[in-house]
């Protein structure tokens, strides 16, 4: 028999099978716990249309890219995120990666770092080095792109706290290379609202973390234009446990405030919009996370257009950086990983990301080595030269379960951005801890998922071996702490105190002003002064943050 309709085909043909034979398990659930059905037909975008969907790529709502050609034009950006140890060691690395074919570079900074503190500080006692490189200083940066032309090299660097003061030190390394601060181009990640939702190295207050990103966003439409001055992630939300459509959600929620704050302060949307960057992570589900990533742009795009009455298309066209899951690593069984981050790195390129890091296989135990790393880039030129799947735009679009599942994401994220305005926004739904209760909500399920064995993670709840693979790990030199302390004294005794002393007297009167804070963090740090230094002040003017309780 042939079965008229999808309906037909269930109660027969299917029914008859699944009557015979049953299925793996009762139910297939997307990672919002939304049931899949078997088979997804014409019946299930009976009034779906496509140019309201879709259209075409370059052309809103950009659902099948933000650019006419994608990578028949040119491949993703392949920027592999690193840094460790100090500068130098860092530099080395960055070399290596840019010899082995890399097109851009991804700057990790140590925890330190991060949170404010300088390298000899006793708050970073034991940290210094260990999850990035330590930079408290124009000197550090100087080393870390010593040999590295700012002006034909993009980066990105992951950095949210002190997101404008690392910018700063890299302005001023890219002034002493007598750099066109018109032609650097890159990107800093200044995401400080999902510092409180879910990674934590936040350091004051969420209302004047929003004056620095603002400031940050003012200097660079007049001074660096081609710089992506907020990275709005979604990523670290993710890792922590949040669904695909709850990552959007919630990365647009801190978008629109970001947005918002930008207004309010006499910004024009299509003046600093197009210079707004997104950056997703990439988990396992492989169809859904393309679906992901193409409703994301359709999301950002109807928000630019209705919300802000955008006339840009730039403003409209949702450009972002992908990051496999590093969550979804594992160190038992390691050399699995290498096939979760070449399934996620194709998921992304099916998605149509801008530029793409791959997690290295031992990322579960350590640091990756530079072998590691080797192989992780290599990935992605597999994919990119090899794999045939940059050769079509957008391959996938047309499928009708791609086609319902992200039209199903869309409308999923769209009701939770509904319901964190009801909290008044996403800095008030973080102050009354709405969205870190659904995370935790979400990272319990999937943890009591993998316990059950509803969820299978290979080598670890099913087709486990009693071998324990080590693979040669990366080991940070305890010796970098004791040699950072000594360049950092070195340093100090060596720059002009008295300048020193009068820039951070005007960071203090502009900490309690409505100037913008930027030129003065550049003449910081022009004279030497710390990463430390400045957020002493900050910290004495300002306060710090204390994160909220949401049991």
């Amino acid at each position: 028999m042939t079965s008229k309709s999808k309906s037909n085909w269930e109660d027969t043909t299917y029914s008859t099978a699944t009557n015979r034979f049953a299925e793996r398990q009762e139910h297939f659930k997307s990672s919002s716990g939304k049931e899949l059905d078997a088979l997804y037909s014409p019946e299930d975008l009976s009034e779906w249309n496509y140019y309201n969907k879709l259209g075409y790529p370059g052309e809103f709502p950009f659902t099948r890219g933000v650019q006419p050609t994608m990578y028949r034009g040119r491949l993703w950006t392949m920027r592999q995120y690193a840094g460790f140890a100090d500068a130098a060691e860092s530099n080395r690395r960055y070399k290596f990666l840019l010899e082995q074919g890399q097109t851009g570079l991804s700057v990790a900074f140590d925890l330190p770092t991060q949170i404010g503190f300088d390298s000899d500080d006793e708050e970073a006692i034991g940290e210094v080095g260990k999850v990035g490189v330590a930079i408290s200083s124009l000197a550090d940066m100087e080393t870390l792109t010593d040999g590295i032309p700012l002006e034909k090299i993009t980066t990105s660097m992951t950095i949210n706290a002190t997101a404008p003061i690392l910018l700063a030190f890299y302005v001023a390394a890219a002034k002493k290379q007598s750099a066109d601060l018109s032609k650097i181009g890159g990107t800093i990640q200044n995401d400080i609202l999902k510092e409180y939702i879910a990674r934590g190295t936040y350091i004051f207050p969420p209302r004047p973390s929003l004056r620095l990103i603002t400031d940050t966003f003012s200097w660079c439409k007049d001074n660096l234009p081609n710089w992506n001055t907020i990275s709005i992630s979604g990523y670290h939300m993710r890792e922590a446990g949040c669904t695909a459509a709850q990552e959007l959600s919630f990365t647009f929620a801190n978008a629109i405030e970001y947005v918002d704050a930008a207004i309010e302060i006499g910004l024009k949307f299509d003046d600093f919009a197009p210079r707004l960057a997104f950056f997703w992570a990439c988990h396992s589900n492989f169809l859904e996370e393309v679906a992901k990533f193409r409703a994301s742009r359709r999301v950002w795009a109807r928000i630019a257009t209705e919300r802000y009455k955008s006339t840009n298309p730039r403003s409209q066209m949702l450009r972002f950086h992908t990051q496999t899951g590093g969550a979804t690593l594992t160190a038992q069984q390691p050399l699995n990983n290498l096939i979760r981050t070449t399934l996620q790195a194709m998921s992304a390129v099916l998605g149509g990301t801008q530029s793409l890091h791959t997690n290295s296989y031992d990322e579960a135990l350590a640091l990756p080595t530079e072998e590691s790393v080797e192989l992780a880039l290599r990935t992605q030129q597999l994919i990119g030269y090899e794999s045939g799947v940059a050769d079509v735009i957008d391959p996938l679009a047309g499928s009708y379960y791609i086609e319902r599942l992200t039209d199903q994401i869309e409308s999923e994220t769209m009701q939770y951005i509904d319901r964190i305005e009801e909290f008044g926004g996403a800095l008030s739904g973080i102050e009354q801890g709405f969205q870190q209760r659904e995370i935790q909500e979400s990272a319990y399920q999937l943890q009591s998922q993998a316990e059950s064995k509803e969820r299978i993670v290979v080598g670890v709840n099913e087709f486990v071996t009693e071998d324990i693979e080590t693979p040669p790990i990366l080991k940070v030199d305890p010796a970098v702490e004791k040699s950072r302390a000594e360049q950092l004294k070195k340093l100090r005794s060596g720059r002009d105190s008295k300048a020193t002393e009068d820039i951070l007297k005007r960071i203090r009167n502009a900490a309690n002003s409505n100037e913008n804070m930027m030129p003065l963090l550049i003449k910081a740090a022009e004279h030497y002064v710390t990463v430390g230094e400045i957020c002493r002040i900050l910290r004495e003017e300002w306060g710090e943050y204390r994160e909220v309780m949401t049991l």
